[in-house]
């Protein structure tokens, strides 16, 4: 039995106390939470990113918790190195306490080491309800995609003093109700580094500067499968979409010149057992 064995969630925190810079990308498949894993990456998170990404959704919010549950199974059967982290979707937490335990279970029975919440104020409550239930926890602050309305859409959070000191504010709430670590997205540089000096637990950027204690990006912009316009954050260090693209199109004309399938992919029958086949046809008869 290949029995996993995933990086311990205290080893996040050592991290952080080491120096040690950590790497999260977001996976929603099997085989790319393989490649992540032997890439050597330390967490992966199943992010419901997944929804403006891979199921075709305009943002994360219509991201039930069914496809959340069905896609942290998918990754968690890589059986990776690296942590899994199940995002909470929009609706899956908010309400109470009580749903935010149930639904995390789902994540944690589905596989997923731990979970994610975004926001803080009541949410800190479903926080603490959810490490009481012993299950690690991940907050989010800064840009929080799925209340991204009510922050004026998607843009930089913590560019004035006060709202800066609200983000430390509610860092600090979150670390105390549990969290043991916690993504800083679309937040200046220099507060996200002031944000992570002040806290015990590492901070996981996104948009938010190299002072943060990690880095995460998503997996089809680091990778070149989004192609259109990306946040100011992202860096794309491949270009997985052109390789597809021309992979597709030689495939395509391999076909229509009658190139592909050529001898090598062929499978073979003995020449005796051929002609008793032809025999049949041409008589009608059984070739046995």
């Amino acid at each position: 039995m290949n029995l996993r064995e995933p990086l311990p969630i205290p080893e996040v925190g050592a991290m952080k106390r080491a120096g040690t810079k950590i790497v999260m990308v977001t996976a929603y498949d099997h085989p790319s939470a393989r490649l992540a894993s032997e890439a050597g990456v330390d967490l992966i998170l199943v992010g419901d990113s997944a929804g403006n990404n891979v199921l075709g959704y305009d943002t994360t919010v219509p991201v039930t918790m069914d496809e959340a549950v069905m896609l942290t199974g998918a990754v968690a059967r890589a059986k990776p190195r690296a942590l899994v982290i199940g995002d909470m979707p929009f609706g899956s937490f908010q309400a109470s306490d009580a749903d935010a335990v149930a639904n995390a279970v789902r994540l944690v029975k589905a596989g997923a080491d731990g979970v994610k919440l975004e926001g803080a104020g009541p949410m800190v409550s479903r926080v603490r309800a959810i490490v009481g239930a012993g299950i690690p926890v991940m907050g989010h602050l800064g840009l929080t995609p799925q209340s991204a309305t009510m922050l004026g859409g998607m843009k930089a959070q913590g560019q004035t003093a006060a709202t800066a000191r609200r983000l430390l504010d509610d860092a600090r709430e979150l670390e105390s109700a549990g969290c043991f670590t916690l993504v800083l997205e679309s937040v200046p540089a220099r507060i996200g580094a002031l944000v992570s000096q002040e806290l015990r637990i590492p901070t996981i950027g996104i948009g938010a500067g190299p002072g943060c204690d990690g880095q995460v990006l998503v997996w089809h912009d680091l990778l070149g499968i989004n192609e259109g316009a990306a946040p100011r954050f992202v860096k794309r260090y491949a270009d997985v979409a052109g390789e597809i693209r021309r992979g597709l199109e030689t495939f395509a004309a391999d076909v229509r010149s009658g190139a592909y399938p050529a001898d090598e992919h062929e499978y073979k029958i003995a020449g005796e057992e051929l002609r008793a086949f032809e025999a049949d046809l041409r008589d009608g008869g059984d070739p046995s």
